[in-house]
C-alpha cells in the first residue's frame, strides 16, 4: 500500500454503530448471507446512509463480507448494521447449507479423491 492509496473514512466506525462494537446477534459471520425481508416496512427517516445502502444491496442474496466490500466498511461495522436491520425486521439471513449438502457434488468429490489414490 502506498501513501496515495490510503483513504480515510469521514466517519469513524464507532459513530456508524452508535458506539457498539458487537452485533446483537453474535452468530453473524463473514459468510452469513443477507437478504432484504419481503414486505418489510420502509426504513425510518432516522436510518443512516449506511443502513439504507446495506438494505438496497441486499435486494439479492449477499454475504456480510461482500456487503462490507461494496460499502467500503469493515466487516465488524456491517455485522452491527446488519444485526440492527434484522432486529427491526428489514433483513433476514439464509444459510448456505439450508437444504443440506448437495449429494451429487459430494459423490463427485469422493469419486475424484478415489481416482487420485
Amino acid at each position: 500500500m502506498t501513501e496515495g492509496d490510503y483513504r480515510d473514512q469521514p466517519l469513524r466506525p464507532y459513530v456508524l454503530t452508535s458506539g457498539r462494537a458487537q452485533p446483537s446477534r453474535n452468530w453473524i459471520g463473514v459468510d452469513t448471507l443477507l437478504i432484504a425481508a419481503p414486505g418489510a416496512a420502509p426504513l425510518p427517516v432516522t436510518a443512516s446512509r449506511q443502513e439504507i445502502s446495506l438494505l438496497r444491496l441486499c435486494g439479492g442474496l449477499l454475504s456480510v463480507a461482500e456487503a462490507a466490500a461494496h460499502l467500503a466498511l469493515s466487516v465488524s461495522v456491517v455485522k452491527v448494521l446488519a444485526s440492527d436491520l434484522m432486529d427491526s425486521g428489514h433483513l433476514q439471513t439464509r444459510s448456505r447449507t439450508a437444504d443440506g449438502p448437495d449429494m451429487a457434488l459430494l459423490e463427485e468429490v469422493l469419486s475424484g479423491l478415489r481416482d487420485l489414490g
